[in-house]
């Protein structure tokens, strides 16, 4: 399939070079430009801090930073990372102990010791960041580190979930010098322990990745360097993929561009398409402070006049599937609560409920989105929520989108009556789509307290080491989620990796937070 020449360019292009036999002999000068692999997103990072962030920022810190435990392709259970080893030392699921891997160092030469972990851990409480994982960790009460290689957690309450928290980015170790306990780093640098360092950012454009050398623990490195690329618009992205300027896509095509890359057009040009079942879901907030939303009966209008179907037929191509749960297909528990309570779109079932309250018709509201977090899609799917709301007469909406930034600045301070979201799990358990969404601080900036989910069912649940064996409280809480309609599931999305043809890699490249395992991917050879 390769001549000669082209085997010599992807022999030097090789991000590991074990292998050189049947193309020639690499000479100690070659291009490091030419190894590397570059891969194209349009999920920027909003910080490099991770106690400030909560978001797809986590696809940079996962491949820069290490955390006690991780979840290596394939795995739903936590493993061993920066620990060599993790256990809760009661039956009371409330103290969890790790013990380090000897002469672990971050990326500047400081000691990673059970110090680093405490401070790494405190700091995410101490600075208490608006958009930061502080919620991931409400049950943990103190962190002690009685020798250098022993960290303990101590728990408020029994938490066999916290294990998969400190598998997620969300626990990413820093270094103490260069990290302040009481405010995030602001040199835009960063100072980690992962399978790579940052050997450049330019914020919005791109982050230039190189191997670390000192790295400890599960990652099994298939390449030395790669550029992540941060696109703005999912077109220039493939545009740059069909012109090899990158070598894989991921986050942010849309369903037209996925249909596509997986032409025979596309193919013909070098690029293949690697499907994933996910657990990426959509969803809208209802924000209670607004006067219209907070009439109960203007929510369950909206949920009964959403037609997903037509949704993810017109906007998603077959990318996607209608989701009638915050709980998606395939995680543990999962039900469909809000088919059962709402069935198909009904504008009559509709208008009944906004008359039984005496709400006046047509309900004006605007809703909002992100215009550069979830794909060129989003837009489009916001189009069509409107068009089937005002086709019943019964709604008129306003569409406003913002960038990222300052879109999540906005529903954190509680400035949208209806807003659209995205969820990429931070562990696989279906407790990470439900707790994340209740209390008065959680992860969408509107405050939902229901006292039996989080005083009820989540403690038990989280009593249960088997995980499957909480399924009847999840499906509980599902049912409370489809009667109180503060959120509205809407879809579950596949994942999708484009790449060229010489990349390989990619089927093992996305972990169970659907975060990239960059080191999975490396160049074909041939001889």
């Amino acid at each position: 399939m390769f001549n000669r020449t082209r085997c010599l360019q992807i022999t030097a292009a090789l991000a590991s070079i074990s292998l050189v036999a049947g193309c020639g002999l690499l000479s100690d000068d070659t291009d490091a430009a030419a190894k590397r692999i570059t891969v194209g997103t349009t999920s920027a990072p909003s910080t490099l801090d991770p106690a400030a962030a909560w978001d797809g920022s986590w696809e940079l810190y996962r491949n820069i930073f290490q955390t006690l435990l991780a979840f290596p392709t394939g795995s739903t259970k936590p493993q061993p990372d920066a620990a060599q080893s993790c256990e809760f030392t009661d039956t009371a699921n409330m103290a969890f102990r790790c013990v380090l891997r000897k002469n672990l160092k971050f990326s500047d030469g400081e000691p990673l010791d059970s110090k680093a972990v405490k401070h790494s851990l405190d700091r995410i409480r101490t600075i208490n960041s608006q958009v930061g994982p502080k919620g991931l960790f409400e049950s943990l009460d103190k962190i002690e580190a009685p020798d250098p290689l022993t960290v303990v957690f101590h728990l408020k309450t029994p938490d066999a979930t916290f294990p998969y928290v400190l598998g997620s980015p969300a626990a990413s170790l820093v270094a103490p010098k260069d990290y302040p306990a009481d405010k995030l780093r602001s040199d835009g640098k960063v100072t980690g322990s992962g399978p790579y360092t940052l050997a450049s950012y330019k914020e919005g454009t791109e982050a230039v990745l190189s191997g670390y050398e000192g790295y400890q623990g599960f990652a099994n490195r298939r390449n030395d360097a790669l550029t992540i690329r941060y696109f703005k618009k999912s077109d220039e992205m493939v545009t740059a993929l069909k012109s090899k300027e990158i070598d894989a896509t991921y986050r942010g095509l849309s369903a037209a561009e996925i249909k596509d890359l997986q032409s025979p057009a596309s193919h013909n040009q070098g690029v293949q398409v690697v499907e994933n079942v996910g657990a990426e879901i959509r969803y809208l907030v209802f924000n209670p402070k607004d006067p219209q939303v907070a009439k109960p009966q203007v929510r369950q209008a909206i949920a009964q006049l959403v037609d997903r179907g037509a949704l993810v037929t017109k906007v998603y191509q077959g990318t996607a599937e209608p989701l009638y749960s915050m709980v998606p297909k395939g995680v543990v528990g999962h039900k469909t609560p809000f088919y059962d309570l709402y069935g198909n779109a009904d504008v009559n079932k509709a208008r009944k409920i906004l008359q039984s309250a005496g709400i006046n018709t047509p309900v004006e509201l605007t809703f909002w989105y992100t215009t550069d977090r979830y794909g060129g899609s989003t837009a489009d799917e916001f189009t069509e929520l409107k068009r089937q709301l005002e086709e019943s007469s019964l709604f008129k909406i306003t569409l406003r989108g913002k960038p990222w930034k300052d879109f999540q600045v906005g529903y954190k301070n509680g400035e949208y009556p209806v807003f659209g979201r995205g969820w990429f799990p931070d562990f696989p358990d279906p407790d990470n789509f439900i707790a994340p969404f209740v209390g008065k601080e959680n992860a969408v900036g509107t405050p939902y307290e229901n006292a039996t989910i989080q005083n009820e069912i989540l403690p038990k649940s989280r009593r249960e080491s088997d995980r499957a064996a909480g399924t009847r409280e999840f499906e509980q809480a599902q049912q409370i989620f489809a009667q109180d309609v503060r959120l509205l599931p809407l879809w579950q999305g596949k994942l999708y990796v484009g790449a060229r043809e010489d990349i390989a890699g990619a089927e093992r490249a996305l972990d169970p937070q659907t975060a990239m395992q960059m080191w999975e991917l490396y160049r074909k050879t041939s001889w």
